[in-house]
């Protein structure tokens, strides 16, 4: 039987969960799985380590800007490295990838540095990156806002006759990703109706960290997330999210069936958020410490390199090299933040709409003039001063 399901079992819970790579390292064949990941080298492995040592560390020092108050917010997405490194390398370069506000690992495989993450939490950014070129959309702060635009972006390419070719090289997908607070949004369920009645191109990705803020997701519903797509006819796995081979493997194959004009597919990648929702967060007051102990053994990192130290593929020189790695890009970002100046408050208005807009103007003026009263205070007060 295929990992990607459309019915639901007699007892819910018993939802299959997939894994090729157990919490010790050790690795369990698939005969469904291992072909589609049997092109991967020891090197792919490597270096499916490094970039996640390389975004946790890079996390973490956003966390402490933060503290510093060198940014308004941080999202950490700390624990969770394997799901995004999994499934940002599962994509294709064609393919365009939505994220939510903490993909920052799905980011780091398409390409883009955590100074353009920072900058946006900083508040000088709209976005600091070219969607277009990189084939990723903006970070998405409302939740769920982003699932339509992907449908409506998957519709598109339906058009454009970059589905269903059989052209590998140019037959596109769409992934987007959001938490498993957001799967309760009404605009998730509505972006499945779209995706599911046209067929449309489209990978759901749900990293299901166990908590939306304070709320548990066995409030958020009675049954394993995965099984909510298959109501609307949409085909789901559950995998383990911490297991980087697993979110890779399974996220291939939804997106080489979406690219083949299959429609759409859902996954849920469990996984567990370690650190606060966002740096505004105490999660102490509703989180057990026991809980996040049980978590940390499963933790995405360790678990790779715990496979690659059995298979012999990994050594202390090469783990040192990740980890002064991480600490060198953590110190750039660190300058970087540090010496980025204020914006002009006025480019506020720059980017509203692709052309001029009569009521964006009038705001602008309004603004400018809020602005040049503190001005000719100023000039006042050093006029007077002179005298």
């Amino acid at each position: 039987m295929s990992v990607f399901r459309t019915t639901i079992p007699a007892d819910p819970a018993e939802e299959p969960l997939v894994q090729l790579l157990a919490p010790d390292g050790t690795r369990t064949p698939h005969d469904e799985l291992d072909p589609v990941i049997s092109d991967l080298t020891s090197d792919d492995l490597r270096g499916f380590y490094r970039d996640m040592v390389i975004v946790r560390a890079a996390d973490l020092e956003a966390t402490s800007l933060q503290r510093q108050g060198q940014l308004g917010l941080w999202a950490s997405a700390l624990g969770q490295e394997g799901a995004q490194i999994g499934a940002g390398h599962a994509a294709r370069p064609q393919d365009y990838l939505v994220p939510t506000y903490r993909e920052h690992g799905l980011a780091w495989a398409r390409g883009i540095e955590p100074m353009r993450l920072l900058e946006m939490y900083r508040g000088i950014s709209h976005c600091g990156w070219d969607p277009h070129e990189l084939r990723t959309h903006p970070y998405m702060i409302v939740l769920g806002a982003q699932t339509p635009h992907a449908v409506g972006y998957g519709m598109g390419l339906q058009r454009d006759g970059v589905v269903g070719t059989g052209d590998t090289e140019t037959d596109t997908a769409v992934l987007a990703l959001f938490g498993d607070g957001t799967s309760s949004e009404g605009e998730v369920s509505e972006s499945f109706t779209f995706a599911a009645s046209f067929q449309a191109p489209v990978v759901f990705y749900t990293q299901n960290n166990q908590w939306a803020i304070s709320v548990p997701t066995s409030v958020q519903s009675r049954v394993p997330l995965a099984q909510r797509s298959r109501g609307w006819g949409i085909p789901s796995a559950r995998v383990d999210g911490n297991d980087v081979l697993a979110c890779l493997a399974t996220t291939r194959i939804a997106l080489d069936a979406a690219r083949a004009g299959q429609g759409p597919r859902y996954l849920e990648a469990l996984t567990y958020r370690m650190a606060a929702h966002t740096t505004s967060d105490d999660p102490t007051r509703y989180r057990a410490r026991a809980e996040e102990e049980e978590w940390a053994a499963k933790d995405p990192i360790l678990r790779l390199r715990l496979h690659l130290e059995q298979a012999d593929e990994i050594d202390r020189a090469f783990v040192s090299r990740c980890d002064e790695e991480g600490h060198d890009l953590a110190m750039r970002l660190h300058e970087h933040i540090h010496a980025m100046p204020d914006p002009d408050p006025r480019t506020l208005f720059d980017h509203v709409y692709a052309e001029p807009h009569p009521l964006v103007e009038e705001e602008r003026a309004g603004f400018d003039a809020y602005l040049d009263q503190f001005e000719d205070a100023a000039d006042a007060q050093t006029e007077e001063a002179g005298r």
